[in-house]
């Protein structure tokens, strides 16, 4: 009998609780579900995937599915959890040799850049709706920054190869400009409240975001770098520690008063930069909790908009949103990058175009909420249909634009799959697959081909057979290449397996013709008849080519002159090494 009364309570336990907990892992199970199949769909239509993700959100809201979500507070931790994820594995994946070129104007247009794009667009805010200039100047520093999550996404997905300067400006900007919104935001909330400090206090508050958010993203991310290269671990457990050491370097920094999003994003790059076989299991979980962070943080926004209660601040937001793509964001990046910097103006006008805003100006439209600014709910409103038309218009033309303005380069041939070996404490051998793809390597004996000094075909595979190479063996269309190199070797090898289309599309973009960076200048005027001052006949090709496009040459630069376009066509930190001539 008290068996039976047992089982009966059970049931009308677990029949009164169906609708508990289990029903929140259905609706979130089924949301990600839908985007990532969707997103198959937006691939293929050409459509970005971030608004798709917000557009779930919304069709799930309270006007859609009817899923009721105001918890602004709620919205706020999930946000910045899933930011600081993100911009943790942008740090990861970003070189440090991008440094060279991009950190100077990025920084810039990190700093800079922000307080300028938020001063006009505040302007443009406080004549649209009427506000009073601390409250316009709140609405330009909700969107003032660009979002690291769209312009990763974004950039990565177009599908293009963007020449240096202008990709790493772009990559490091987005990593390193939060803290700068994130002040200005929180300072002119506290303003409008009445809280806000001394304007001592405010310079020390701003200085303390930017100082413990570099010496802690330095110091610590060096530090968990060289633990997770020490470390012996089981391959799942080297990316759940690093997250887990991110985000309690993000948490203990923004306790302290600095910026978590700056200290996690260094920590990332001083970790992604540590070779090691930590990072062969980091990379691919990290890229997959990149994905989830993004889809549940755009899911959590969507269902935070209630599209009904937007329509009458439609017309007044895209007015303030037009304004911030074809005025504040273009005006600010000449103002910091072509006095100092010596972009052309090609490359301006992509960066311009690339002020992509994404998830960060509605996480910080949730501040003046949470804070209780008067009127808060147009902050709210305002950053989405920002947000929204930015993603839609300038993430959608991203790549034929780059394409128009000749700032792709062509993308070489690059393994199929990299791995490093680990053999020994502190090598850098790694095996590179390549597929066979060019006819200079096809049916020639492997013994005839230059591999680099110490590289080696380890393995053929051949119509799903295995082939152990000899120097007799000839390699064929398709085939499956193992070859075994260390990482210094890799762009020899790219070299030697690039196929015939990628190298129609290499000389149509260097010219027919390739010149060494040594060549004396004196000899290349010489043959080619042309005329140089007597300093320029003293330098070599490449010295001349590096101080016409400015002194920090890039894989794509290039000067008309003499009826000649001179392309960079492979650089060493700041010297050229060789230049292809396209005749017009």
């Amino acid at each position: 009998m008290q068996v039976c009364n047992n089982v009966l309570i059970t049931h009308r336990y677990e029949k009164r609780h169906v609708n508990g907990p289990e029903s929140l892992y259905l609706v979130g199970g089924l949301l990600v579900t839908f985007s990532i199949l969707a997103s198959r769909v937006s691939a293929k239509v050409g459509m970005p995937l971030l608004p798709l993700f917000l557009g779930i959100g919304m069709l799930a809201g309270e006007d859609g599915l009817g899923i009721e979500f105001h918890n602004y507070a709620l919205a706020n931790v999930i946000s910045q959890l899933g930011l600081a994820i993100i911009l943790f594995d942008g740090g990861l994946r970003t070189r440090m040799k991008t440094f060279r070129v991009g950190l100077r104007p990025a920084l810039s247009l990190a700093t800079l850049g922000v307080f300028l794009t938020s001063g006009l667009t505040g302007l443009v805010a406080m004549w649209i709706f009427g506000l009073s200039p601390l409250e316009g100047l709140l609405v330009g520093a909700i969107v003032g920054s660009t979002d690291a999550a769209a312009v990763f996404s974004m950039v990565s997905g177009a599908g293009i190869k963007l020449n240096e300067r202008v990709g790493a400006t772009l990559e490091i900007e987005s990593g390193t400009n939060d803290p700068m919104a994130i002040f200005l935001t929180i300072m002119l909330s506290e303003m409008l409240i009445g809280s806000l400090g001394s304007p001592i206090a405010t310079i020390f508050m701003f200085v303390q975001q930017f100082g413990i958010g570099l010496a802690f993203g330095i110091g610590f991310g060096w530090l968990f770098g060289r633990l997770l290269k020490w470390l012996e671990l089981a391959p799942g457990l080297y990316s759940l520690l690093a997250v887990a050491l991110g985000v309690v370097l993000f948490s203990i920094t923004n306790m302290l008063g600095g910026s978590g999003f700056l200290a996690i994003y260094l920590a990332g790059l001083l970790i992604g930069n540590m070779r090691g076989r930590h990072l062969e299991f980091i990379l691919p979980v990290n890229d997959g909790l990149a994905w989830l962070s993004q889809i549940g943080l755009f899911i959590t926004l969507g269902l935070l908009v209630t599209p009904s209660a937007m329509f009458d601040y439609a017309v007044p937001a895209a007015v303030v949103a037009l304004a911030l793509i074809f005025v504040a964001r273009p005006l600010a990046v000449v103002l910091c990058l072509r006095p100092f910097f010596g972009f052309r103006w090609k490359e301006l006008t992509f960066i311009s175009w690339v002020g992509l805003r994404g998830a960060v100006p509605i996480v910080l439209a949730i501040v003046p909420v949470i804070t209780g600014v008067e009127n808060s709910a147009l902050y709210f409103n305002v950053a989405f249909f920002v947000v929204l038309i930015s993603l839609l218009l300038q993430g959608t033309t991203l790549a034929p634009l780059a394409r128009w303005l000749k700032i792709v380069v062509p993308e070489g041939v690059t393994p199929l799959r990299r791995r490093l070996l680990d053999v020994l404490p502190d090598d850098n051998y790694e095996m590179f697959i390549y597929r066979i793809d060019s006819k200079r390597v096809e049916d020639i004996p492997l013994r005839m081909l230059r591999f680099p000094s110490g590289s080696t075909i380890a393995a053929l595979f051949r119509d799903r057979q295995m082939i152990h190479p000899k120097g007799s063996t000839r390699l064929r269309h398709d085939d499956l290449a193992c070859v075994i190199g260390i990482s210094d070797d890799l762009p020899a090898l790219n070299k030697l397996f690039d196929g015939e289309a990628r190298l129609r599309q290499e000389r149509e973009f260097y010219g027919a013709f390739t010149l060494e960076g040594d060549a004396p200048m004196r000899d290349v005027a010489d043959a080619y008849g042309l005329t140089l001052s007597e300093s320029e006949r003293d330098r070599t090709l490449g010295e001349f080519i590096a101080h016409r496009v400015g002194g920090y040459p890039v894989v794509g630069d290039d000067i008309d002159w003499h009826g000649i376009h001179w392309v960079v066509n492979e650089v060493d930190g700041n010297r050229v090494i060789r230049v292809g001539l396209r005749l017009h």
